[in-house]
């Protein structure tokens, strides 16, 4: 953080001393003009003692000029040029209007005055932290207009994006003493919206500092309490990896690699949120304790991960290759956990400079300064303005400002599939996505016009999840019209948020005549599957809170209402809710015995008994070994013994879980109408098997006359959503002329 009398000069008077710093400055980086920036700083302090003598202050004891020179700092951190150093040292002056941007455009330039105005307009965001909690201010024309102005600005220019991530962040440094209701508000805003975005533009170190601090007011006593354990450790942790540090240093140098080492601090926030997404406490975060290398090539890392897994044994799926497998946000490095000395375990992370100037600075790293030839721009920023861009277009189409804190957040820890474009650009989708999402990703229209699609030169349903290295091609027609069946979820058409919002879009914009029909024969296809008869139509609209059944229609038909969730609410009304799925409840079926607490799962009726070594709880990782006369011990997945036993006697390891009370299943018979042809009971039972449902009988009975063939199979099913899975995934297949459920 930025500490005052250390990063810029201040005289006895509380004064900063404007030469001094200056000078501080231009020893950090390249100032093209320093009597501009001299004359910008002389500006902003003559403005701030102006302010006060007038008794004009923002806020008391504040100081626009050095939340300008803060600022300065923050963004000489991040390497970027000298008009955005000056935009950012005049930007509280403008936006207190103690200045007017005209002044500002013919003393500094129309690049200063055009980087203050971009920020200026980014404030509009603050705007949205609240609408993004629900409030109906979301729906204000001028915030939309606002907001795209700002994703105009910063895609044109992405200094502005991050000189508004350095004003945030010294807003959130300073809200330490303020009143808790501005704590709580620049907190949650700087949560929501800024460090996702320092996340998706790669700015490491800036995105673990808004974490932290906004974690700190927003979750005061959880935040406290992980300090107080860190700093509890601090010594014996600093000790520990100096002498991990040794081992490595000398072991590196035997090989030949030249590396910087170093150990690496744990943000409190990720902590917490590694303690809460896996359910285990502060004893168990493993890369608390953790060492960086860093090395000049790429060929060194592998080598440098066969050093350490050399002098330490590596704990097994605890290694991750982000080199070969790039973030989307461009971050780099390997990682692997380690049981180091004193069999404790640790993280070692192995990158070179270059990735770590990456990992820490992001877009920054590949900014290009004025001058520079704007065609050699690295990939890198192209893909990151290319993001911001689609964020652009995906607000402009829906008029929505609702999902925006969602989208900046969203696929920071999610998988990500690469494929090809005919043409071999590449295009990236979340795990899952069909060739559907893929057609809206590459273009609106394209997704609109879809109607069918090869991979790899195959022809494939459009249902196909496509996967990393796939070429893409997709079939369009002349008349662009979306199907109404991509919006059921059951049928597995649409994966993404994106692809859904355009098309749900695209019905919304067909009249309400055309949605009551279309509505009514979609909820009429999925009560006959689901075998749902004498449904009062009027009443079920009204438990969706609908007014009649022709707007319960118009809901569906435009995409706002699922019909598996309509047809949820109507078997709830034909059904009573212990027998949601039909049958008598002495049918009912379960996966294994239960006992009154805790079921360990997986090893049949075999004896059980709990390691004395690690004594594992229910929620930690376990796995079993088959003792000889004394059943299954049950280990802790990181214990020494068990990592023992798993190396020298894998034969004898079984996997284990922990298990309270099972979810019931029930058994349904479903009813399958097909023209015969060779390969269809494998087809059906490869869905079956796929979908992990189990099979209690199968009958099929053949009418050669007809060619047609009739299945009926018993499956057990533990879900009304589950069932309608299945039966849209047997629809799908070729030949298949109706599948319903079909009741005694």
């Amino acid at each position: 953080m930025v500490k005052v009398r250390e990063d810029y000069a201040v005289n006895g008077d509380g004064q900063v001393d404007i030469e001094r710093w200056v000078r501080q400055i231009e020893s950090q980086t390249h100032l093209e003009n320093p009597e501009q920036f001299r004359r910008a700083c002389e500006t902003a302090a003559e403005i701030d003692l102006q302010a006060v003598r007038e008794d004009r202050l923002w806020a008391p004891g504040a100081s626009s000029f050095r939340t300008g020179i803060e600022m300065a700092q923050v963004l000489v951190e991040l390497h970027l040029d000298q008009a955005s150093l000056v935009a950012a040292i005049l930007y509280r002056a403008v936006r207190e209007e103690r200045v007017g941007l005209e002044v500002i455009r013919k003393e500094f330039g129309d690049e200063v005055a055009d980087l203050i105005n971009g920020v200026l307009q980014m404030a509009a965001i603050s705007a949205l932290h609240h609408p993004l909690k629900g409030s109906v201010l979301g729906q204000s024309q001028g915030q939309l207009d606002n907001v795209r102005k700002m994703l105009v600005t910063m895609i044109d220019d992405v200094r502005v994006a991050l000189i508004k991530l350095a004003e945030r962040t010294c807003a959130i440094r300073a809200v330490k003493n303020a009143p808790e209701d501005k704590r709580m508000r620049v907190a949650g805003e700087v949560f929501d919206i800024y460090a996702p975005l320092a996340h998706r533009l790669g700015i490491g170190h800036i995105k673990w500092e808004l974490e932290d601090l906004s974690f700190r007011y927003l979750h005061t006593s959880a935040y406290k309490k992980i300090a107080r354990l860190l700093d509890e450790k601090r010594l014996d942790r600093e000790h520990y990896i100096q002498t991990v540090i040794e081992t490595l240093r000398g072991e590196l140098q035997a090989s030949g690699i030249q590396a910087e080492l170093s150990g690496r601090a744990k943000h409190i926030y990720s902590i917490w949120r590694k303690m809460r997404r896996k359910g285990i406490d502060f004893s168990r975060v493993y890369d608390v304790r953790a060492v960086r290398i860093l090395v000049p090539q790429v060929r060194d890392c592998y080598a440098a991960l066969g050093i350490a897994h050399s002098l330490w044994r590596h704990i097994p799926n605890e290694f991750d290759d982000y080199i070969a497998n790039p973030k989307e946000n461009g971050y780099q490095s390997l990682h692997t956990a380690v049981i180091g000395p004193e069999g404790k375990v640790m993280e070692v992370q192995i990158r070179t400079h270059e990735m770590h100037q990456e990992a820490e600075l992001g877009v920054c790293a590949h900014w290009l300064y004025k001058g520079t030839d704007q065609g050699n721009r690295s990939s890198g920023y192209e893909a990151k303005i290319n993001w911001l861009r689609q964020v652009l277009e995906w607000q402009e189409e829906l008029g929505d400002l609702s999902g925006l804190a969602d989208h900046l957040k969203s696929d920071v820890a999610s998988d990500r599939v690469y494929v090809f474009t005919p043409e071999g650009h590449v295009v990236d989708l979340p795990q899952g996505a069909t060739p559907v999402d893929f057609a809206y990703r590459v273009h609106t229209e394209i997704g609109h016009a879809c109607r069918g699609a090869k991979v790899n030169g195959r022809i494939v349903p459009l249902t196909y999840p496509l996967k990393t290295g796939d070429q893409v091609f997709v079939f369009t027609s002349n008349n662009p019209a979306p199907s109404r069946d991509w919006l059921n979820p059951s049928l597995g058409y649409i994966q993404t948020s994106r692809a859904r919002a355009k098309v749900t879009h695209w019905f919304k914009e067909q009249d309400r005549d055309r949605n009551v029909v279309d509505g009514r024969a979609i909820l009429e296809d999925e009560f006959k599957r689901l075998s749902l008869y004498d449904v009062d139509l009027n009443e079920l609209a009204r438990k969706v809170n609908y007014k009649d059944s022709e707007d319960l229609f118009a809901a569906v038909g435009a995409g706002d209402l699922r019909p598996t969730h309509v047809a949820n609410v109507a078997q709830q009304m034909l059904e009573p809710e212990a027998r949601q799925l039909d049958l008598r409840l002495g049918n009912r079926h379960k996966p294994y015995d239960t006992e009154p607490d805790i079921q360990i799962r997986g090893v049949g009726k075999l004896k059980t008994q709990v390691a004395k070594c690690c004594k594992p709880l229910p929620g930690d990782d376990i796995g079993g070994y088959i003792t000889v006369g004394r059943g299954v011990t049950v280990h802790r997945q990181d214990c020494i013994t068990f990592l023992n036993l798993k190396e020298f006697e894998p034969s004898r390891i079984i996997e284990v879980s922990w298990g309270g009370r099972p979810e019931s299943v029930y058994p349904v018979d479903i009813e399958i109408q097909a023209y015969d042809r060779s390969g269809l009971l494998r087809d059906i039972t490869q869905v079956l098997s796929s979908s992990r449902t189990d099979v209690l009988s199968l009958n099929t009975a053949t009418n050669r006359d007809e060619n047609t063939a009739t299945m009926t199979v018993t499956v057990e099913i533990s879900s009304l959503e589950q069932l309608a899975r299945l039966l849209a995934q047997i629809r799908n297949l070729p030949n298949i002329i109706d599948v319903r459920r079909r009741r005694s």
